[in-house]
């Protein structure tokens, strides 16, 4: 097993912590020439956090592809995979339709959008979205080059799956061929720790990046919205996560999170579910002994389809917006916002605020005022965060409880 960087965690939490100090110094204190505060905002948080990421980035594609093929390759029953993929698909939409159905729940109790006074403002460029037709397309790729230079994590996937399968029915004509796979996806996982190494400095400048450019001030607005949003999240988060992990499993539950802190974190200043790919997969394998040929798979999807957190600010937003327009929903359309985001879920793209994409479509669905997403975008970035967090920790936890359920677990590695 590949060691991970001693103290990493609380490198990681000290470089986020300076990043808030640092950027709040240079936003709120009128101390230094702007163009000193535009050096520091373009050549060391935005430079050094783009690079971060395109590192990350950069091992997203080769680490699926060579993990996949490796884990589907030595496979010896292919009824195991169509299991895998029954459970997974049916545990992300599941706890899709928990997440949103809470989020409802607690925005018509709780009233965020009653007493709204502010004026709604149109937002500069309502974001563009594909439909189901597009989204299913897209797994089908025409060329598979163009498909992982664009990250369509769909396409590699079902593109992965195949050539594994192609490798596990041919291993005895090609020596075996697929141990090289094996060994590749040993030394990507090695480069995964090399970037790893640097997450300090890159959740730092990711921290800074944000603080520095839009303070925090603009959470006053919608305060409430803000609150309840970040509230149900950690409901769903720490409560429906430790349920279904007990309902389904005997795993520890204060170990699964214990484990999973440091990927939250990179999750939290990446706000992109497929950047955080590689250590979500390296935590899986390393820390939560969920056996390669389940990760391998479940990550990849999970990273695409699995948007907890995105409905939750769909359902939220939704409630919200309604409200300070004064538009009471029915009981029906509260049913309609749960399987619109349910199935919008599947074409998100799993990068920074894509959740706004699919809210769209929901409001126009009820004939909402699209204006108002104008506000949900004026405090979405750092909600975002927050959002990529909970679903990254939904993926870990559905691998678990599939590895669990395929007795594709090490239960002593787990609980060590």
């Amino acid at each position: 097993m590949i060691d991970t960087p001693k103290n990493l965690t609380r490198n990681i939490l000290l470089g986020m912590f300076l990043g808030f100090v640092i950027g709040s110094f240079f936003y709120y204190l009128d101390l230094f020439p702007d163009s000193l505060v535009s050096f520091v905002r373009v050549y060391v948080f935005n430079l050094g956090s783009s690079i971060f990421v395109n590192l990350l980035k950069l091992l997203i594609v080769p680490l699926v592809f060579f993990s996949l093929v490796s884990g589907i390759s030595s496979l010896t029953s292919m009824q195991s995979l169509g299991n895998i993929t029954f459970k997974t698909i049916a545990l992300y939409l599941s706890t899709t339709a928990i997440a949103v159905s809470l989020s409802l729940i607690v925005g018509s109790i709780f009233k965020p959008g009653s007493g709204y006074s502010s004026e709604i403002a149109p937002p500069d460029k309502l974001p563009e979205g594909q439909g189901i037709y597009e989204t299913i397309l897209d797994i089908f790729p025409a060329n598979i080059i163009e498909a992982m230079a664009q990250n369509q994590m769909l396409a590699v996937v079902f593109f992965s799956i195949l050539f594994g399968l192609a490798l596990n029915k041919t291993n005895h004509l090609t020596d075996n061929f697929s141990k090289s796979f094996e060994k590749l996806n040993t030394v990507f996982m090695q480069l995964v720790i090399m970037i790893i190494s640097f997450a300090p400095i890159g959740v730092f400048c990711l921290i800074g990046k944000f603080v520095i450019t839009d303070g925090l001030d603009i959470f006053q607005e919608a305060f409430k919205y803000v609150l309840l949003l970040i509230v149900v999240l950690i409901i769903h988060a720490f409560l429906t996560y430790s349920l279904i992990l007990k309902i389904f499993t005997n795993l520890s539950i204060g170990a699964f999170y214990r484990k999973m802190k440091d990927v939250a974190i990179f999750a939290f200043s990446t706000s992109s579910s497929a950047a955080t790919i590689p250590v979500t997969l390296k935590t899986v394998q390393d820390e939560l002994g969920v056996n390669k040929n389940v990760s391998s798979f479940v990550i990849p999807v999970g990273a695409t389809i699995n948007m907890d957190g995105t409905a939750i600010m769909q359902g939220m937003a939704t409630v919200f917006i309604a409200q300070m327009s004064g538009i009471d929903l029915t009981l029906f359309q509260y049913i309609q916002v749960v399987i619109l985001a349910v199935v919008t879920s599947i074409g998100t793209a799993a990068v920074p605020s894509a959740g706004t994409i699919t809210l769209v479509i929901i409001l126009q669905q009820f004939g909402l005022p699209l204006e108002a997403i104008g506000i949900i975008l004026a405090v979405d970035r750092i909600l975002d965060m927050l959002r990529t967090s909970v679903n990254v920790t939904g993926d870990a936890a559905v691998a678990c409880i599939v590895a669990d359920s395929e007795n594709l677990i090490d239960k002593n590695l787990f609980n060590k």
